[in-house]
């Protein structure tokens, strides 16, 4: 794994989620919606194709027009008070060509990655040069809680609750389709979604509840979230202790809401207990280095896969999986059974909603386990570090140091269920709302191009399905030797070629020859 990477984590104070997880009843509802806006089939008419988009300003910028606008989100119809009223008016900004060269007038939507406040970034490492060179306009949307939509009180980035992460992501899908609709009646087209690191993963989200072709291009994204916040350098930026207090002293996270979870990954063995076996070693490990953010830079590379042939490993399970070289020196993958043949038929594949597992039992139920509550658990640890006092008058330096250790371990242990517990309630609720295993799979998945850095820290892979196997025949593209942080300053050209070539495609199949 990359140690700028970790490095860069290491220096950044920001926490996230520092309230916790959010209301439970908020929770219950997001998870119900889950079951409805996964299903492209049952959430066609969320959004209506008319749905009121204002344009508010419109202005020359250089060689290039830009229009700016704003409407009601609708996720508000249909969750009325979970997001706060600074979030509920979505703003976004156009960046168009003064005069379209050809018959096309392609747009593409890019939503905004962690801490990609407001439009200006997006809009001179991206978009600019996408218009330039290649013809392609673009939608920079504002992020729910960012810029514009950031409630009052949030520091910078700062999610207060893991449900809020949550809400930005069915919003966006959401006012993604509402400004999908908004395009194709202003006869734009043909039209597609991207983003960098989050805003990939909201991209992909997005792109799973629109009912037709959709070039999709997720840069530095992956399957689910939850290896992100678990696994990745950002679990550092969590604050454990706090999520942990919550989840064993409100029994509702524990013994209602952790059997509502549905992971696809409960297909891919008992995971999650494997990911948190994994977390609490290294957590405990590494927490108070990660909780101060200070002292030397160790070399944690062992905590991730540091194979660099880890992707290969990944896909050598695929079936019939065909590599190729791209000019840009990229190494892309492409399951060779799902390439499109000349003469041969596209349509959208035979699986457009995923089938929902039945719920398996949580991590956290089943089996009666210590501890269930907080107070429980260090009462226990007391008690067990209390034991069997010796007699007045026999205590020794050798016995105090024994006592001490014991007391130590007994502590630890205690420590560590509770990590273990906690890491497993947010293993499994990120892959409820965000594993994309549980949402229909794109009309067209030979329009989708991931571009994924192979020695990501952020974003790491291994012990999930990958994105590639939960849509047959999109391509992935590795960038070699790259981390996040190193592809996102490096290889944004990289992203941009990658959209064109979707865009491309998609236009070849608009256009038949």
């Amino acid at each position: 794994m990359s140690r700028l990477d970790q490095l860069y984590r290491r220096l950044l104070l920001t926490k996230f989620f520092t309230k916790g997880w959010g209301k439970p009843d908020n929770l219950k509802r997001i998870f119900d919606f889950r079951k409805i806006i996964s299903n492209r089939e049952l959430c066609q008419h969320l959004v209506p194709k008319d749905y009121p988009i204002h344009i508010d300003k419109e202005y020359p910028d250089g060689d290039c027009r830009i229009v700016e606008g704003h409407f009601t989100s609708p996720f508000t119809q249909h969750l009325p008070g979970i997001m706060p009223k600074e979030v509920e008016i979505a703003t976004f900004q156009m960046i168009l060509p003064k005069q379209w060269k050809h018959k096309h007038k392609p747009v593409c939507i890019q939503l905004a990655g962690t801490g990609d406040h407001f439009f200006w970034r997006r809009r001179l490492l991206m978009a600019k040069p996408l218009l330039k060179d290649y013809g392609i306009a673009s939608i920079l949307l504002e992020n729910p809680y960012y810029g514009s939509r950031k409630p009052k009180g949030q520091l910078r980035s700062s999610l207060h609750n893991v449900s809020d992460l949550f809400v930005m992501g069915g919003a966006l899908m959401l006012e993604s389709v509402a400004l999908l609709h908004w395009c194709q009646k202003q006869g734009y087209g043909p039209l597609g979604l991207t983003g960098i690191s989050m805003g990939g993963h909201m991209a992909s989200l997005a792109a799973t509840i629109w009912p037709e072709p959709l070039s999709l291009i997720p840069c530095l994204s992956w399957s689910t979230a939850s290896v992100v916040y678990t696994q990745g350098v950002m679990s550092g930026a969590i604050p454990w202790r706090t999520l942990e207090t919550q989840f064993f002293e409100n029994s509702v996270y524990h013994d209602e809401i952790s059997k509502l979870i549905v992971s696809p990954e409960d297909y891919n063995g008992d995971r999650a207990y494997a990911m948190g076996q994994q977390f609490v070693k290294e957590f405990s490990k590494n927490y108070d280095e990660f909780q101060g953010m200070y002292g030397h830079v160790e070399d944690t590379s062992t905590q991730h896969d540091t194979d660099p042939s880890s992707a290969d490993e990944v896909h050598s399970a695929s079936p019939a999986m065909e590599q190729r070289l791209q000019p840009d020196g990229t190494v892309s993958m492409v399951q060779a059974s799902a390439i499109p043949h000349p003469g041969g038929s596209r349509g959208p594949p035979a699986q457009n909603s995923p089938q929902e597992p039945p719920p398996s039992p949580s991590p956290s139920s089943g089996t009666s386990r210590d501890p269930l509550t907080l107070q429980h658990a260090m009462s226990k640890a007391k008690l067990s570090r209390s034991g069997r006092s010796p007699q007045p008058g026999s205590e020794t330096l050798q016995h105090a140091e024994s006592k001490s250790k014991v007391s130590r371990s007994t502590g630890s242990a205690a420590s560590q269920s509770l990590q273990k517990e906690a890491t497993d309630f947010m293993v499994g609720v990120m892959d409820e709302c965000t594993h994309l295993g549980n949402f229909s799979t794109p009309v067209d998945p030979s329009l989708i191009i991931i571009v994924a850095a192979q020695e990501d820290a952020y974003i790491p892979r291994n012990g999930v399905i990958p994105l590639d196997e939960l849509w047959p025949g999109s391509e992935v593209r590795y960038l070699q030797n790259r981390g996040h942080i190193a592809a996102f300053l490096l290889n944004n050209d990289v992203f941009r070629k990658a959209i064109a070539d979707s865009f491309h495609k998609q236009m070849k199949l608009c256009s038949p020859s």
